[in-house]
This record gives structure tokens, sequence and C-alpha cells, in this order.
């Protein structure tokens, strides 16, 4: 209950800075929309309790971009896309192998601060973002719904009720904040690099007092390179 206080709070900021900038635009600066797309790698894990050995699992993310831009400070983004999540356990010295994907359409709305010169700016995102995951795989070189014939589980005692738990929520939500430079080859073309940091605040299962985990939400890092075109 107390990550959802924070995401609104977060999200009444971001709607406040949102009709800041857009006032400013009225008022102060000429604006630019721009259209574009970005696509790159992701590292995922599961911020989850009790906790279990994992490292970063990788993946895919992409999105299709629209952009409300000034030509000083602020600009407005809109992303709709896909991103992989999940997480892989760690085994240490063990052969075993477990990996989970958990593949989400996502909808994103960013606040932007720009600065920089004319061939190249520097800019800092900050919003909510949204997600339905559509697919889940697992990947695994042991019957993980049958530990007990598994004759290299290692004698340490770990979390394994995650390895064959259905996932019970399928929607997400969370917070976005990135980093990235974008470079102009052209006044109306733009290249972008970015790093992104995904915060999720709902669970993917169960979360009650009577249940295993008292949180299981994703997290992941992304970067992307993008391609945009300047609308006007």
């Amino acid at each position: 209950m107390a990550s959802r206080h924070v995401f609104f709070k977060i999200t009444a900021v971001i709607a406040l800075l949102f009709y800041a900038a857009a006032a400013s635009a009225q008022t102060h600066y000429k604006a630019h929309m721009w259209i574009g797309g970005r696509a790159g790698v992701s590292l995922a894990r599961q911020d989850i309790s009790p906790s279990m050995p994992q490292s970063w699992l990788m993946g895919s993310t992409g999105a299709v971009t629209f952009r409300y831009s000034e030509e000083k400070l602020f600009g407005l983004v809109a992303e709709a896309g896909w991103s992989q999540r999940g997480w892989k356990e760690d085994f240490e010295e063990s052969p075993l192998k477990y990996s989970r994907h958990l593949t989400y359409v996502n909808l994103t709305a960013l606040t932007q601060i720009i600065f920089g010169g004319q061939r190249a700016k520097c800019f800092i995102n900050l919003g909510p973002e949204f997600a339905y995951m559509i697919s889940e795989s697992i990947s695994a070189n042991f019957d993980y719904n049958n530990l007990s014939s598994v004759t290299d589980w290692p004698e340490r005692e770990r979390q394994t009720a995650q390895l064959a738990m259905p996932i019970h929520n399928k929607f997400d939500y969370g917070i976005t904040a990135s980093i990235g430079g974008e470079f102009y080859v052209r006044p109306t073309h733009s290249i972008t690099l970015e790093a992104r940091y995904y915060f999720g605040l709902g669970n993917i299962f169960k979360s009650s007092k009577a249940d295993t985990f008292s949180a299981s939400r994703c997290t992941s890092i992304e970067v992307t390179l993008g391609y945009n075109f300047r609308l006007r």
C-alpha cells in the first residue's frame, strides 16, 4: 500500500511538471514535435522477498516514441513499446540453470529536461510506466516441478517456490528514470543513446501475509539506440 501512495505522489508531481512545460511552450519558446523509435538490450532482476540468489537476465526492449520538445529546456515524451523482464537464478558453481523471461507491452509518459548546444544535447527523463505481460517462458536444465529428482541440487537451503509458481499479476506499474544524449545528423533528424532504469511497484506473485512472498517486483536497466524525425 505504501508503494502505491509513493507512486501516486510521484505521478502528481510529474503531471504538474507536464503542465508547467506546456505553459512555458506557449509563452517562451518555439516547440518541436518528433516521432521515432528506439531499441536495445535490457538487464532484469526481481526485487523479491524472501530473496534467492540471482543474477541479471538479458533481454530486449524497444518503443515507438512521440516527443513534444522545447528549444531550450523542456520536453514531453509518450512511448508505446515492449520490454523483456524476469530473472536468472544463480547456482554458483553448480551446472544447474534456470531463467524466466517475462515479456511486457508498456505505455510510458515522461517529463524531459534538456540541456546542450545546437548539434548535441543531453536529457534526463522521469515518469510513470504501465505494463501488461503478454508472454512468459522458462528455460531450465532440470525438472523444477520435481526438485527431489534433481541429483545436483545445492546442499545449501534456498528459496524454491518461485521456480514453478504461476504469475498472479500480469499488470505492472512503476517509475522510469533515464539519462541520455541526442545528436543531430541534420536539423530534422537525430540519433539518441539512452540508459534507463525501471523500478516496478507491482508484485507478480500474490503478496498477502499468508503467501510465500511479501514482495516480487520487477526492476530493469535498459540501454537503447534511437532514431527520430522532426514533424514540425
